[in-house]
Formats: structure tokens, sequence, C-alpha cells
């Protein structure tokens, strides 16, 4: 008899991008019974064929019986085109089960989920995850949570199997606001960690023996030690991409401006980002930021 801790939970997984789908595969891996949906029937075919779980046609016949429907697809909108209408999720649910959301959107489109799971008796949480590809397929993300108690102790065993931080934050949009923190950190950080290396080239320093010294002192990051020797080498095609960093800044951007919260800095490095864009990165890891310092040398 199996000993893991999902074995015989039946669970629905909407949404197999680069975060997705590793995420839906460690459900399966665990002992989950996983239905999954992706809007490109092929790329669940593949998963398919690596998993254990099956396809299914559309978001409502993936949700159906599941105790748990996870997404993780582009923004607000996407969101809204698997979960309502007569083929979204919430067609397919049964009261008692949850909604779980690991799309980084706006806080708005959590409360708004939020109500309408509620009033089916469903639970929600939004819990936009953090630790990009690499984060996914180790099963080392970091998620940050809104929504009830009850609803986070049932859920969060559950992501537990993919995840080596959970917690939750408050109330439905909790998640989504941390997520926004998220990024404005990582906007704030990469924007300096690309001038100190384009500095250190500017001097005629090795970044690479730089970045071994400093690294060990207060100006260490994540980002220091994990794209500081790939910013050096002019590598980006891999990692978060800029399109994607665009659209959680400016869901930031617009929060702040509701909030009265003011982020200068975040504003920015947005322009910056849309420099990169122009110059045919949108799909470049976010570190390359430094690209649009070298070329206006």
């Amino acid at each position: 008899m199996s000993t893991s801790p999902l074995h015989g939970r039946s669970l629905a997984f909407v949404g197999l991008g680069v975060m997705g789908y590793p995420m839906a595969g460690h459900l399966a891996h665990a002992g989950a019974e996983v239905q999954v949906f992706n809007r490109t029937a092929a790329k669940a075919e593949t998963w398919c064929a690596e998993h254990p779980g099956a396809a299914a046609p559309t978001p409502r016949e993936a949700a159906a019986d599941a105790d748990i429907v996870f997404l993780c697809v582009g923004n607000d909108d996407d969101v809204r085109s698997v979960v309502f209408g007569s083929d979204g999720v919430l067609a397919g649910m049964s009261p008692g089960a949850a909604l779980v959301d690991h799309t980084t959107a706006s806080a708005e489109l959590a409360r708004e989920l939020a109500r309408s799971a509620s009033e089916q008796g469903l639970g929600f949480l939004d819990a936009p995850v953090s630790g990009g590809q690499a984060g996914a397929q180790n099963g080392q993300l970091t998620v940050m949570v809104g929504g009830e108690a009850d609803t986070y102790a049932a859920c969060e065993p559950v992501m537990r199997v993919y995840a080596k931080q959970i917690k939750l934050l408050g109330s439905a949009g909790s998640g989504q606001l941390a997520k926004m923190v998220n990024q404005i950190c990582i906007a704030g950080v990469l924007q300096g960690l690309s001038e100190g290396v384009a500095f250190a080239e500017a001097a005629g320093l090795d970044v690479d023996e730089v970045v071994e010294v400093i690294r060990e002192g207060a100006a260490q990051s994540w980002q220091m030690n994990n794209r500081a020797h790939t910013m050096a080498r002019d590598a980006f095609e891999f990692g978060f991409a800029v399109d994607w960093m665009r659209k959680d800044l400016g869901i930031a951007l617009e929060t702040g401006r509701a909030l009265g919260a003011r982020l200068p800095l975040t504003a920015l490095v947005d322009q910056f980002y849309g420099d990169v864009q122009s110059m045919g990165g949108g799909r470049w890891d976010t570190s390359s930021l430094v690209r649009r310092l070298r070329d206006r040398r």
C-alpha cells in the first residue's frame, strides 16, 4: 500500500506552462490522481506521456470530482477564461472542493474569484509563486497565499509537494499583493546588479572574480548568485521572460497608484524593460537589463 500523503487524492491542474508543467508532475508522482488541461492540447498529451495522469478536453471536465483545482496561467483574462463560463472549472467543481490560483494576477481578480467560489460552497486561495522554472522543477518554490485559514489548512500539505516555503498572509488578495512586493524588490535588485556588472566590465575587472568576493558580503542576493555569471556572458535565453516581468510590474504599479504607494524605482525599471523589449528581448531573462547598458556605451 502506498505511503504517499497524496495517494488517492483527486486533483486537477489547469495550465501546463513552464511552471505548471513540473508542478503538476510533482503532484502526480506524489501519488495523486491528476487530471490536466492545457489550451494547447498537444502539451497536455506530452505531459501525460511523461507523468501518471489524464488530460481533459475542457477545464470543467478536468475539475470534475477534484478535491482541489490548481490554476497556473498567464494573466487576469487567462484566469477568467478557464474559471468562468459553461466550460470553466467552476462549472465542474463540487461543493467542498477548493480552487487554488498560482497565476500572478491582480488582487482584484483574487477577491472576485473568492466571492464566486464562496457562492458555490467552494474554498479559494490566491497563491502566486516565486522561484522560477528551476524552483518549479526542483520542488523548491515559495508560495504567497491569501484566503481563509480552513482552506489553507486543507491545501497547504498538498502544495508542500512542490514548495519549500508557504505562508498564509491574510484574506483573499493578500498573496497577490505579496507577489507584487516580491517583483518590486527583484526589479530594484536586478537594476543594481546590472549596473554593478557593467561597471566592473568598464573598469576591466573580471566579473566572476568580483562576484566571488562580494557575494559573501552585504551585496549578496539570489540574483547575484544565480544571474551575475550569465549576465557577464551576455546569456539570456532562459529564465523568467521580460514580457512576464513587465506584466507583473504593470500590476504592481497600477495597484500602487490605487493605494497611494509611491514606486519611483519600479516605474523606472519598468521603462528600462520596455527598452529591452524594443531590442527584441521580450523573451529574454529579466537579467537582460544589463544589455541596455552595454548597448549605450
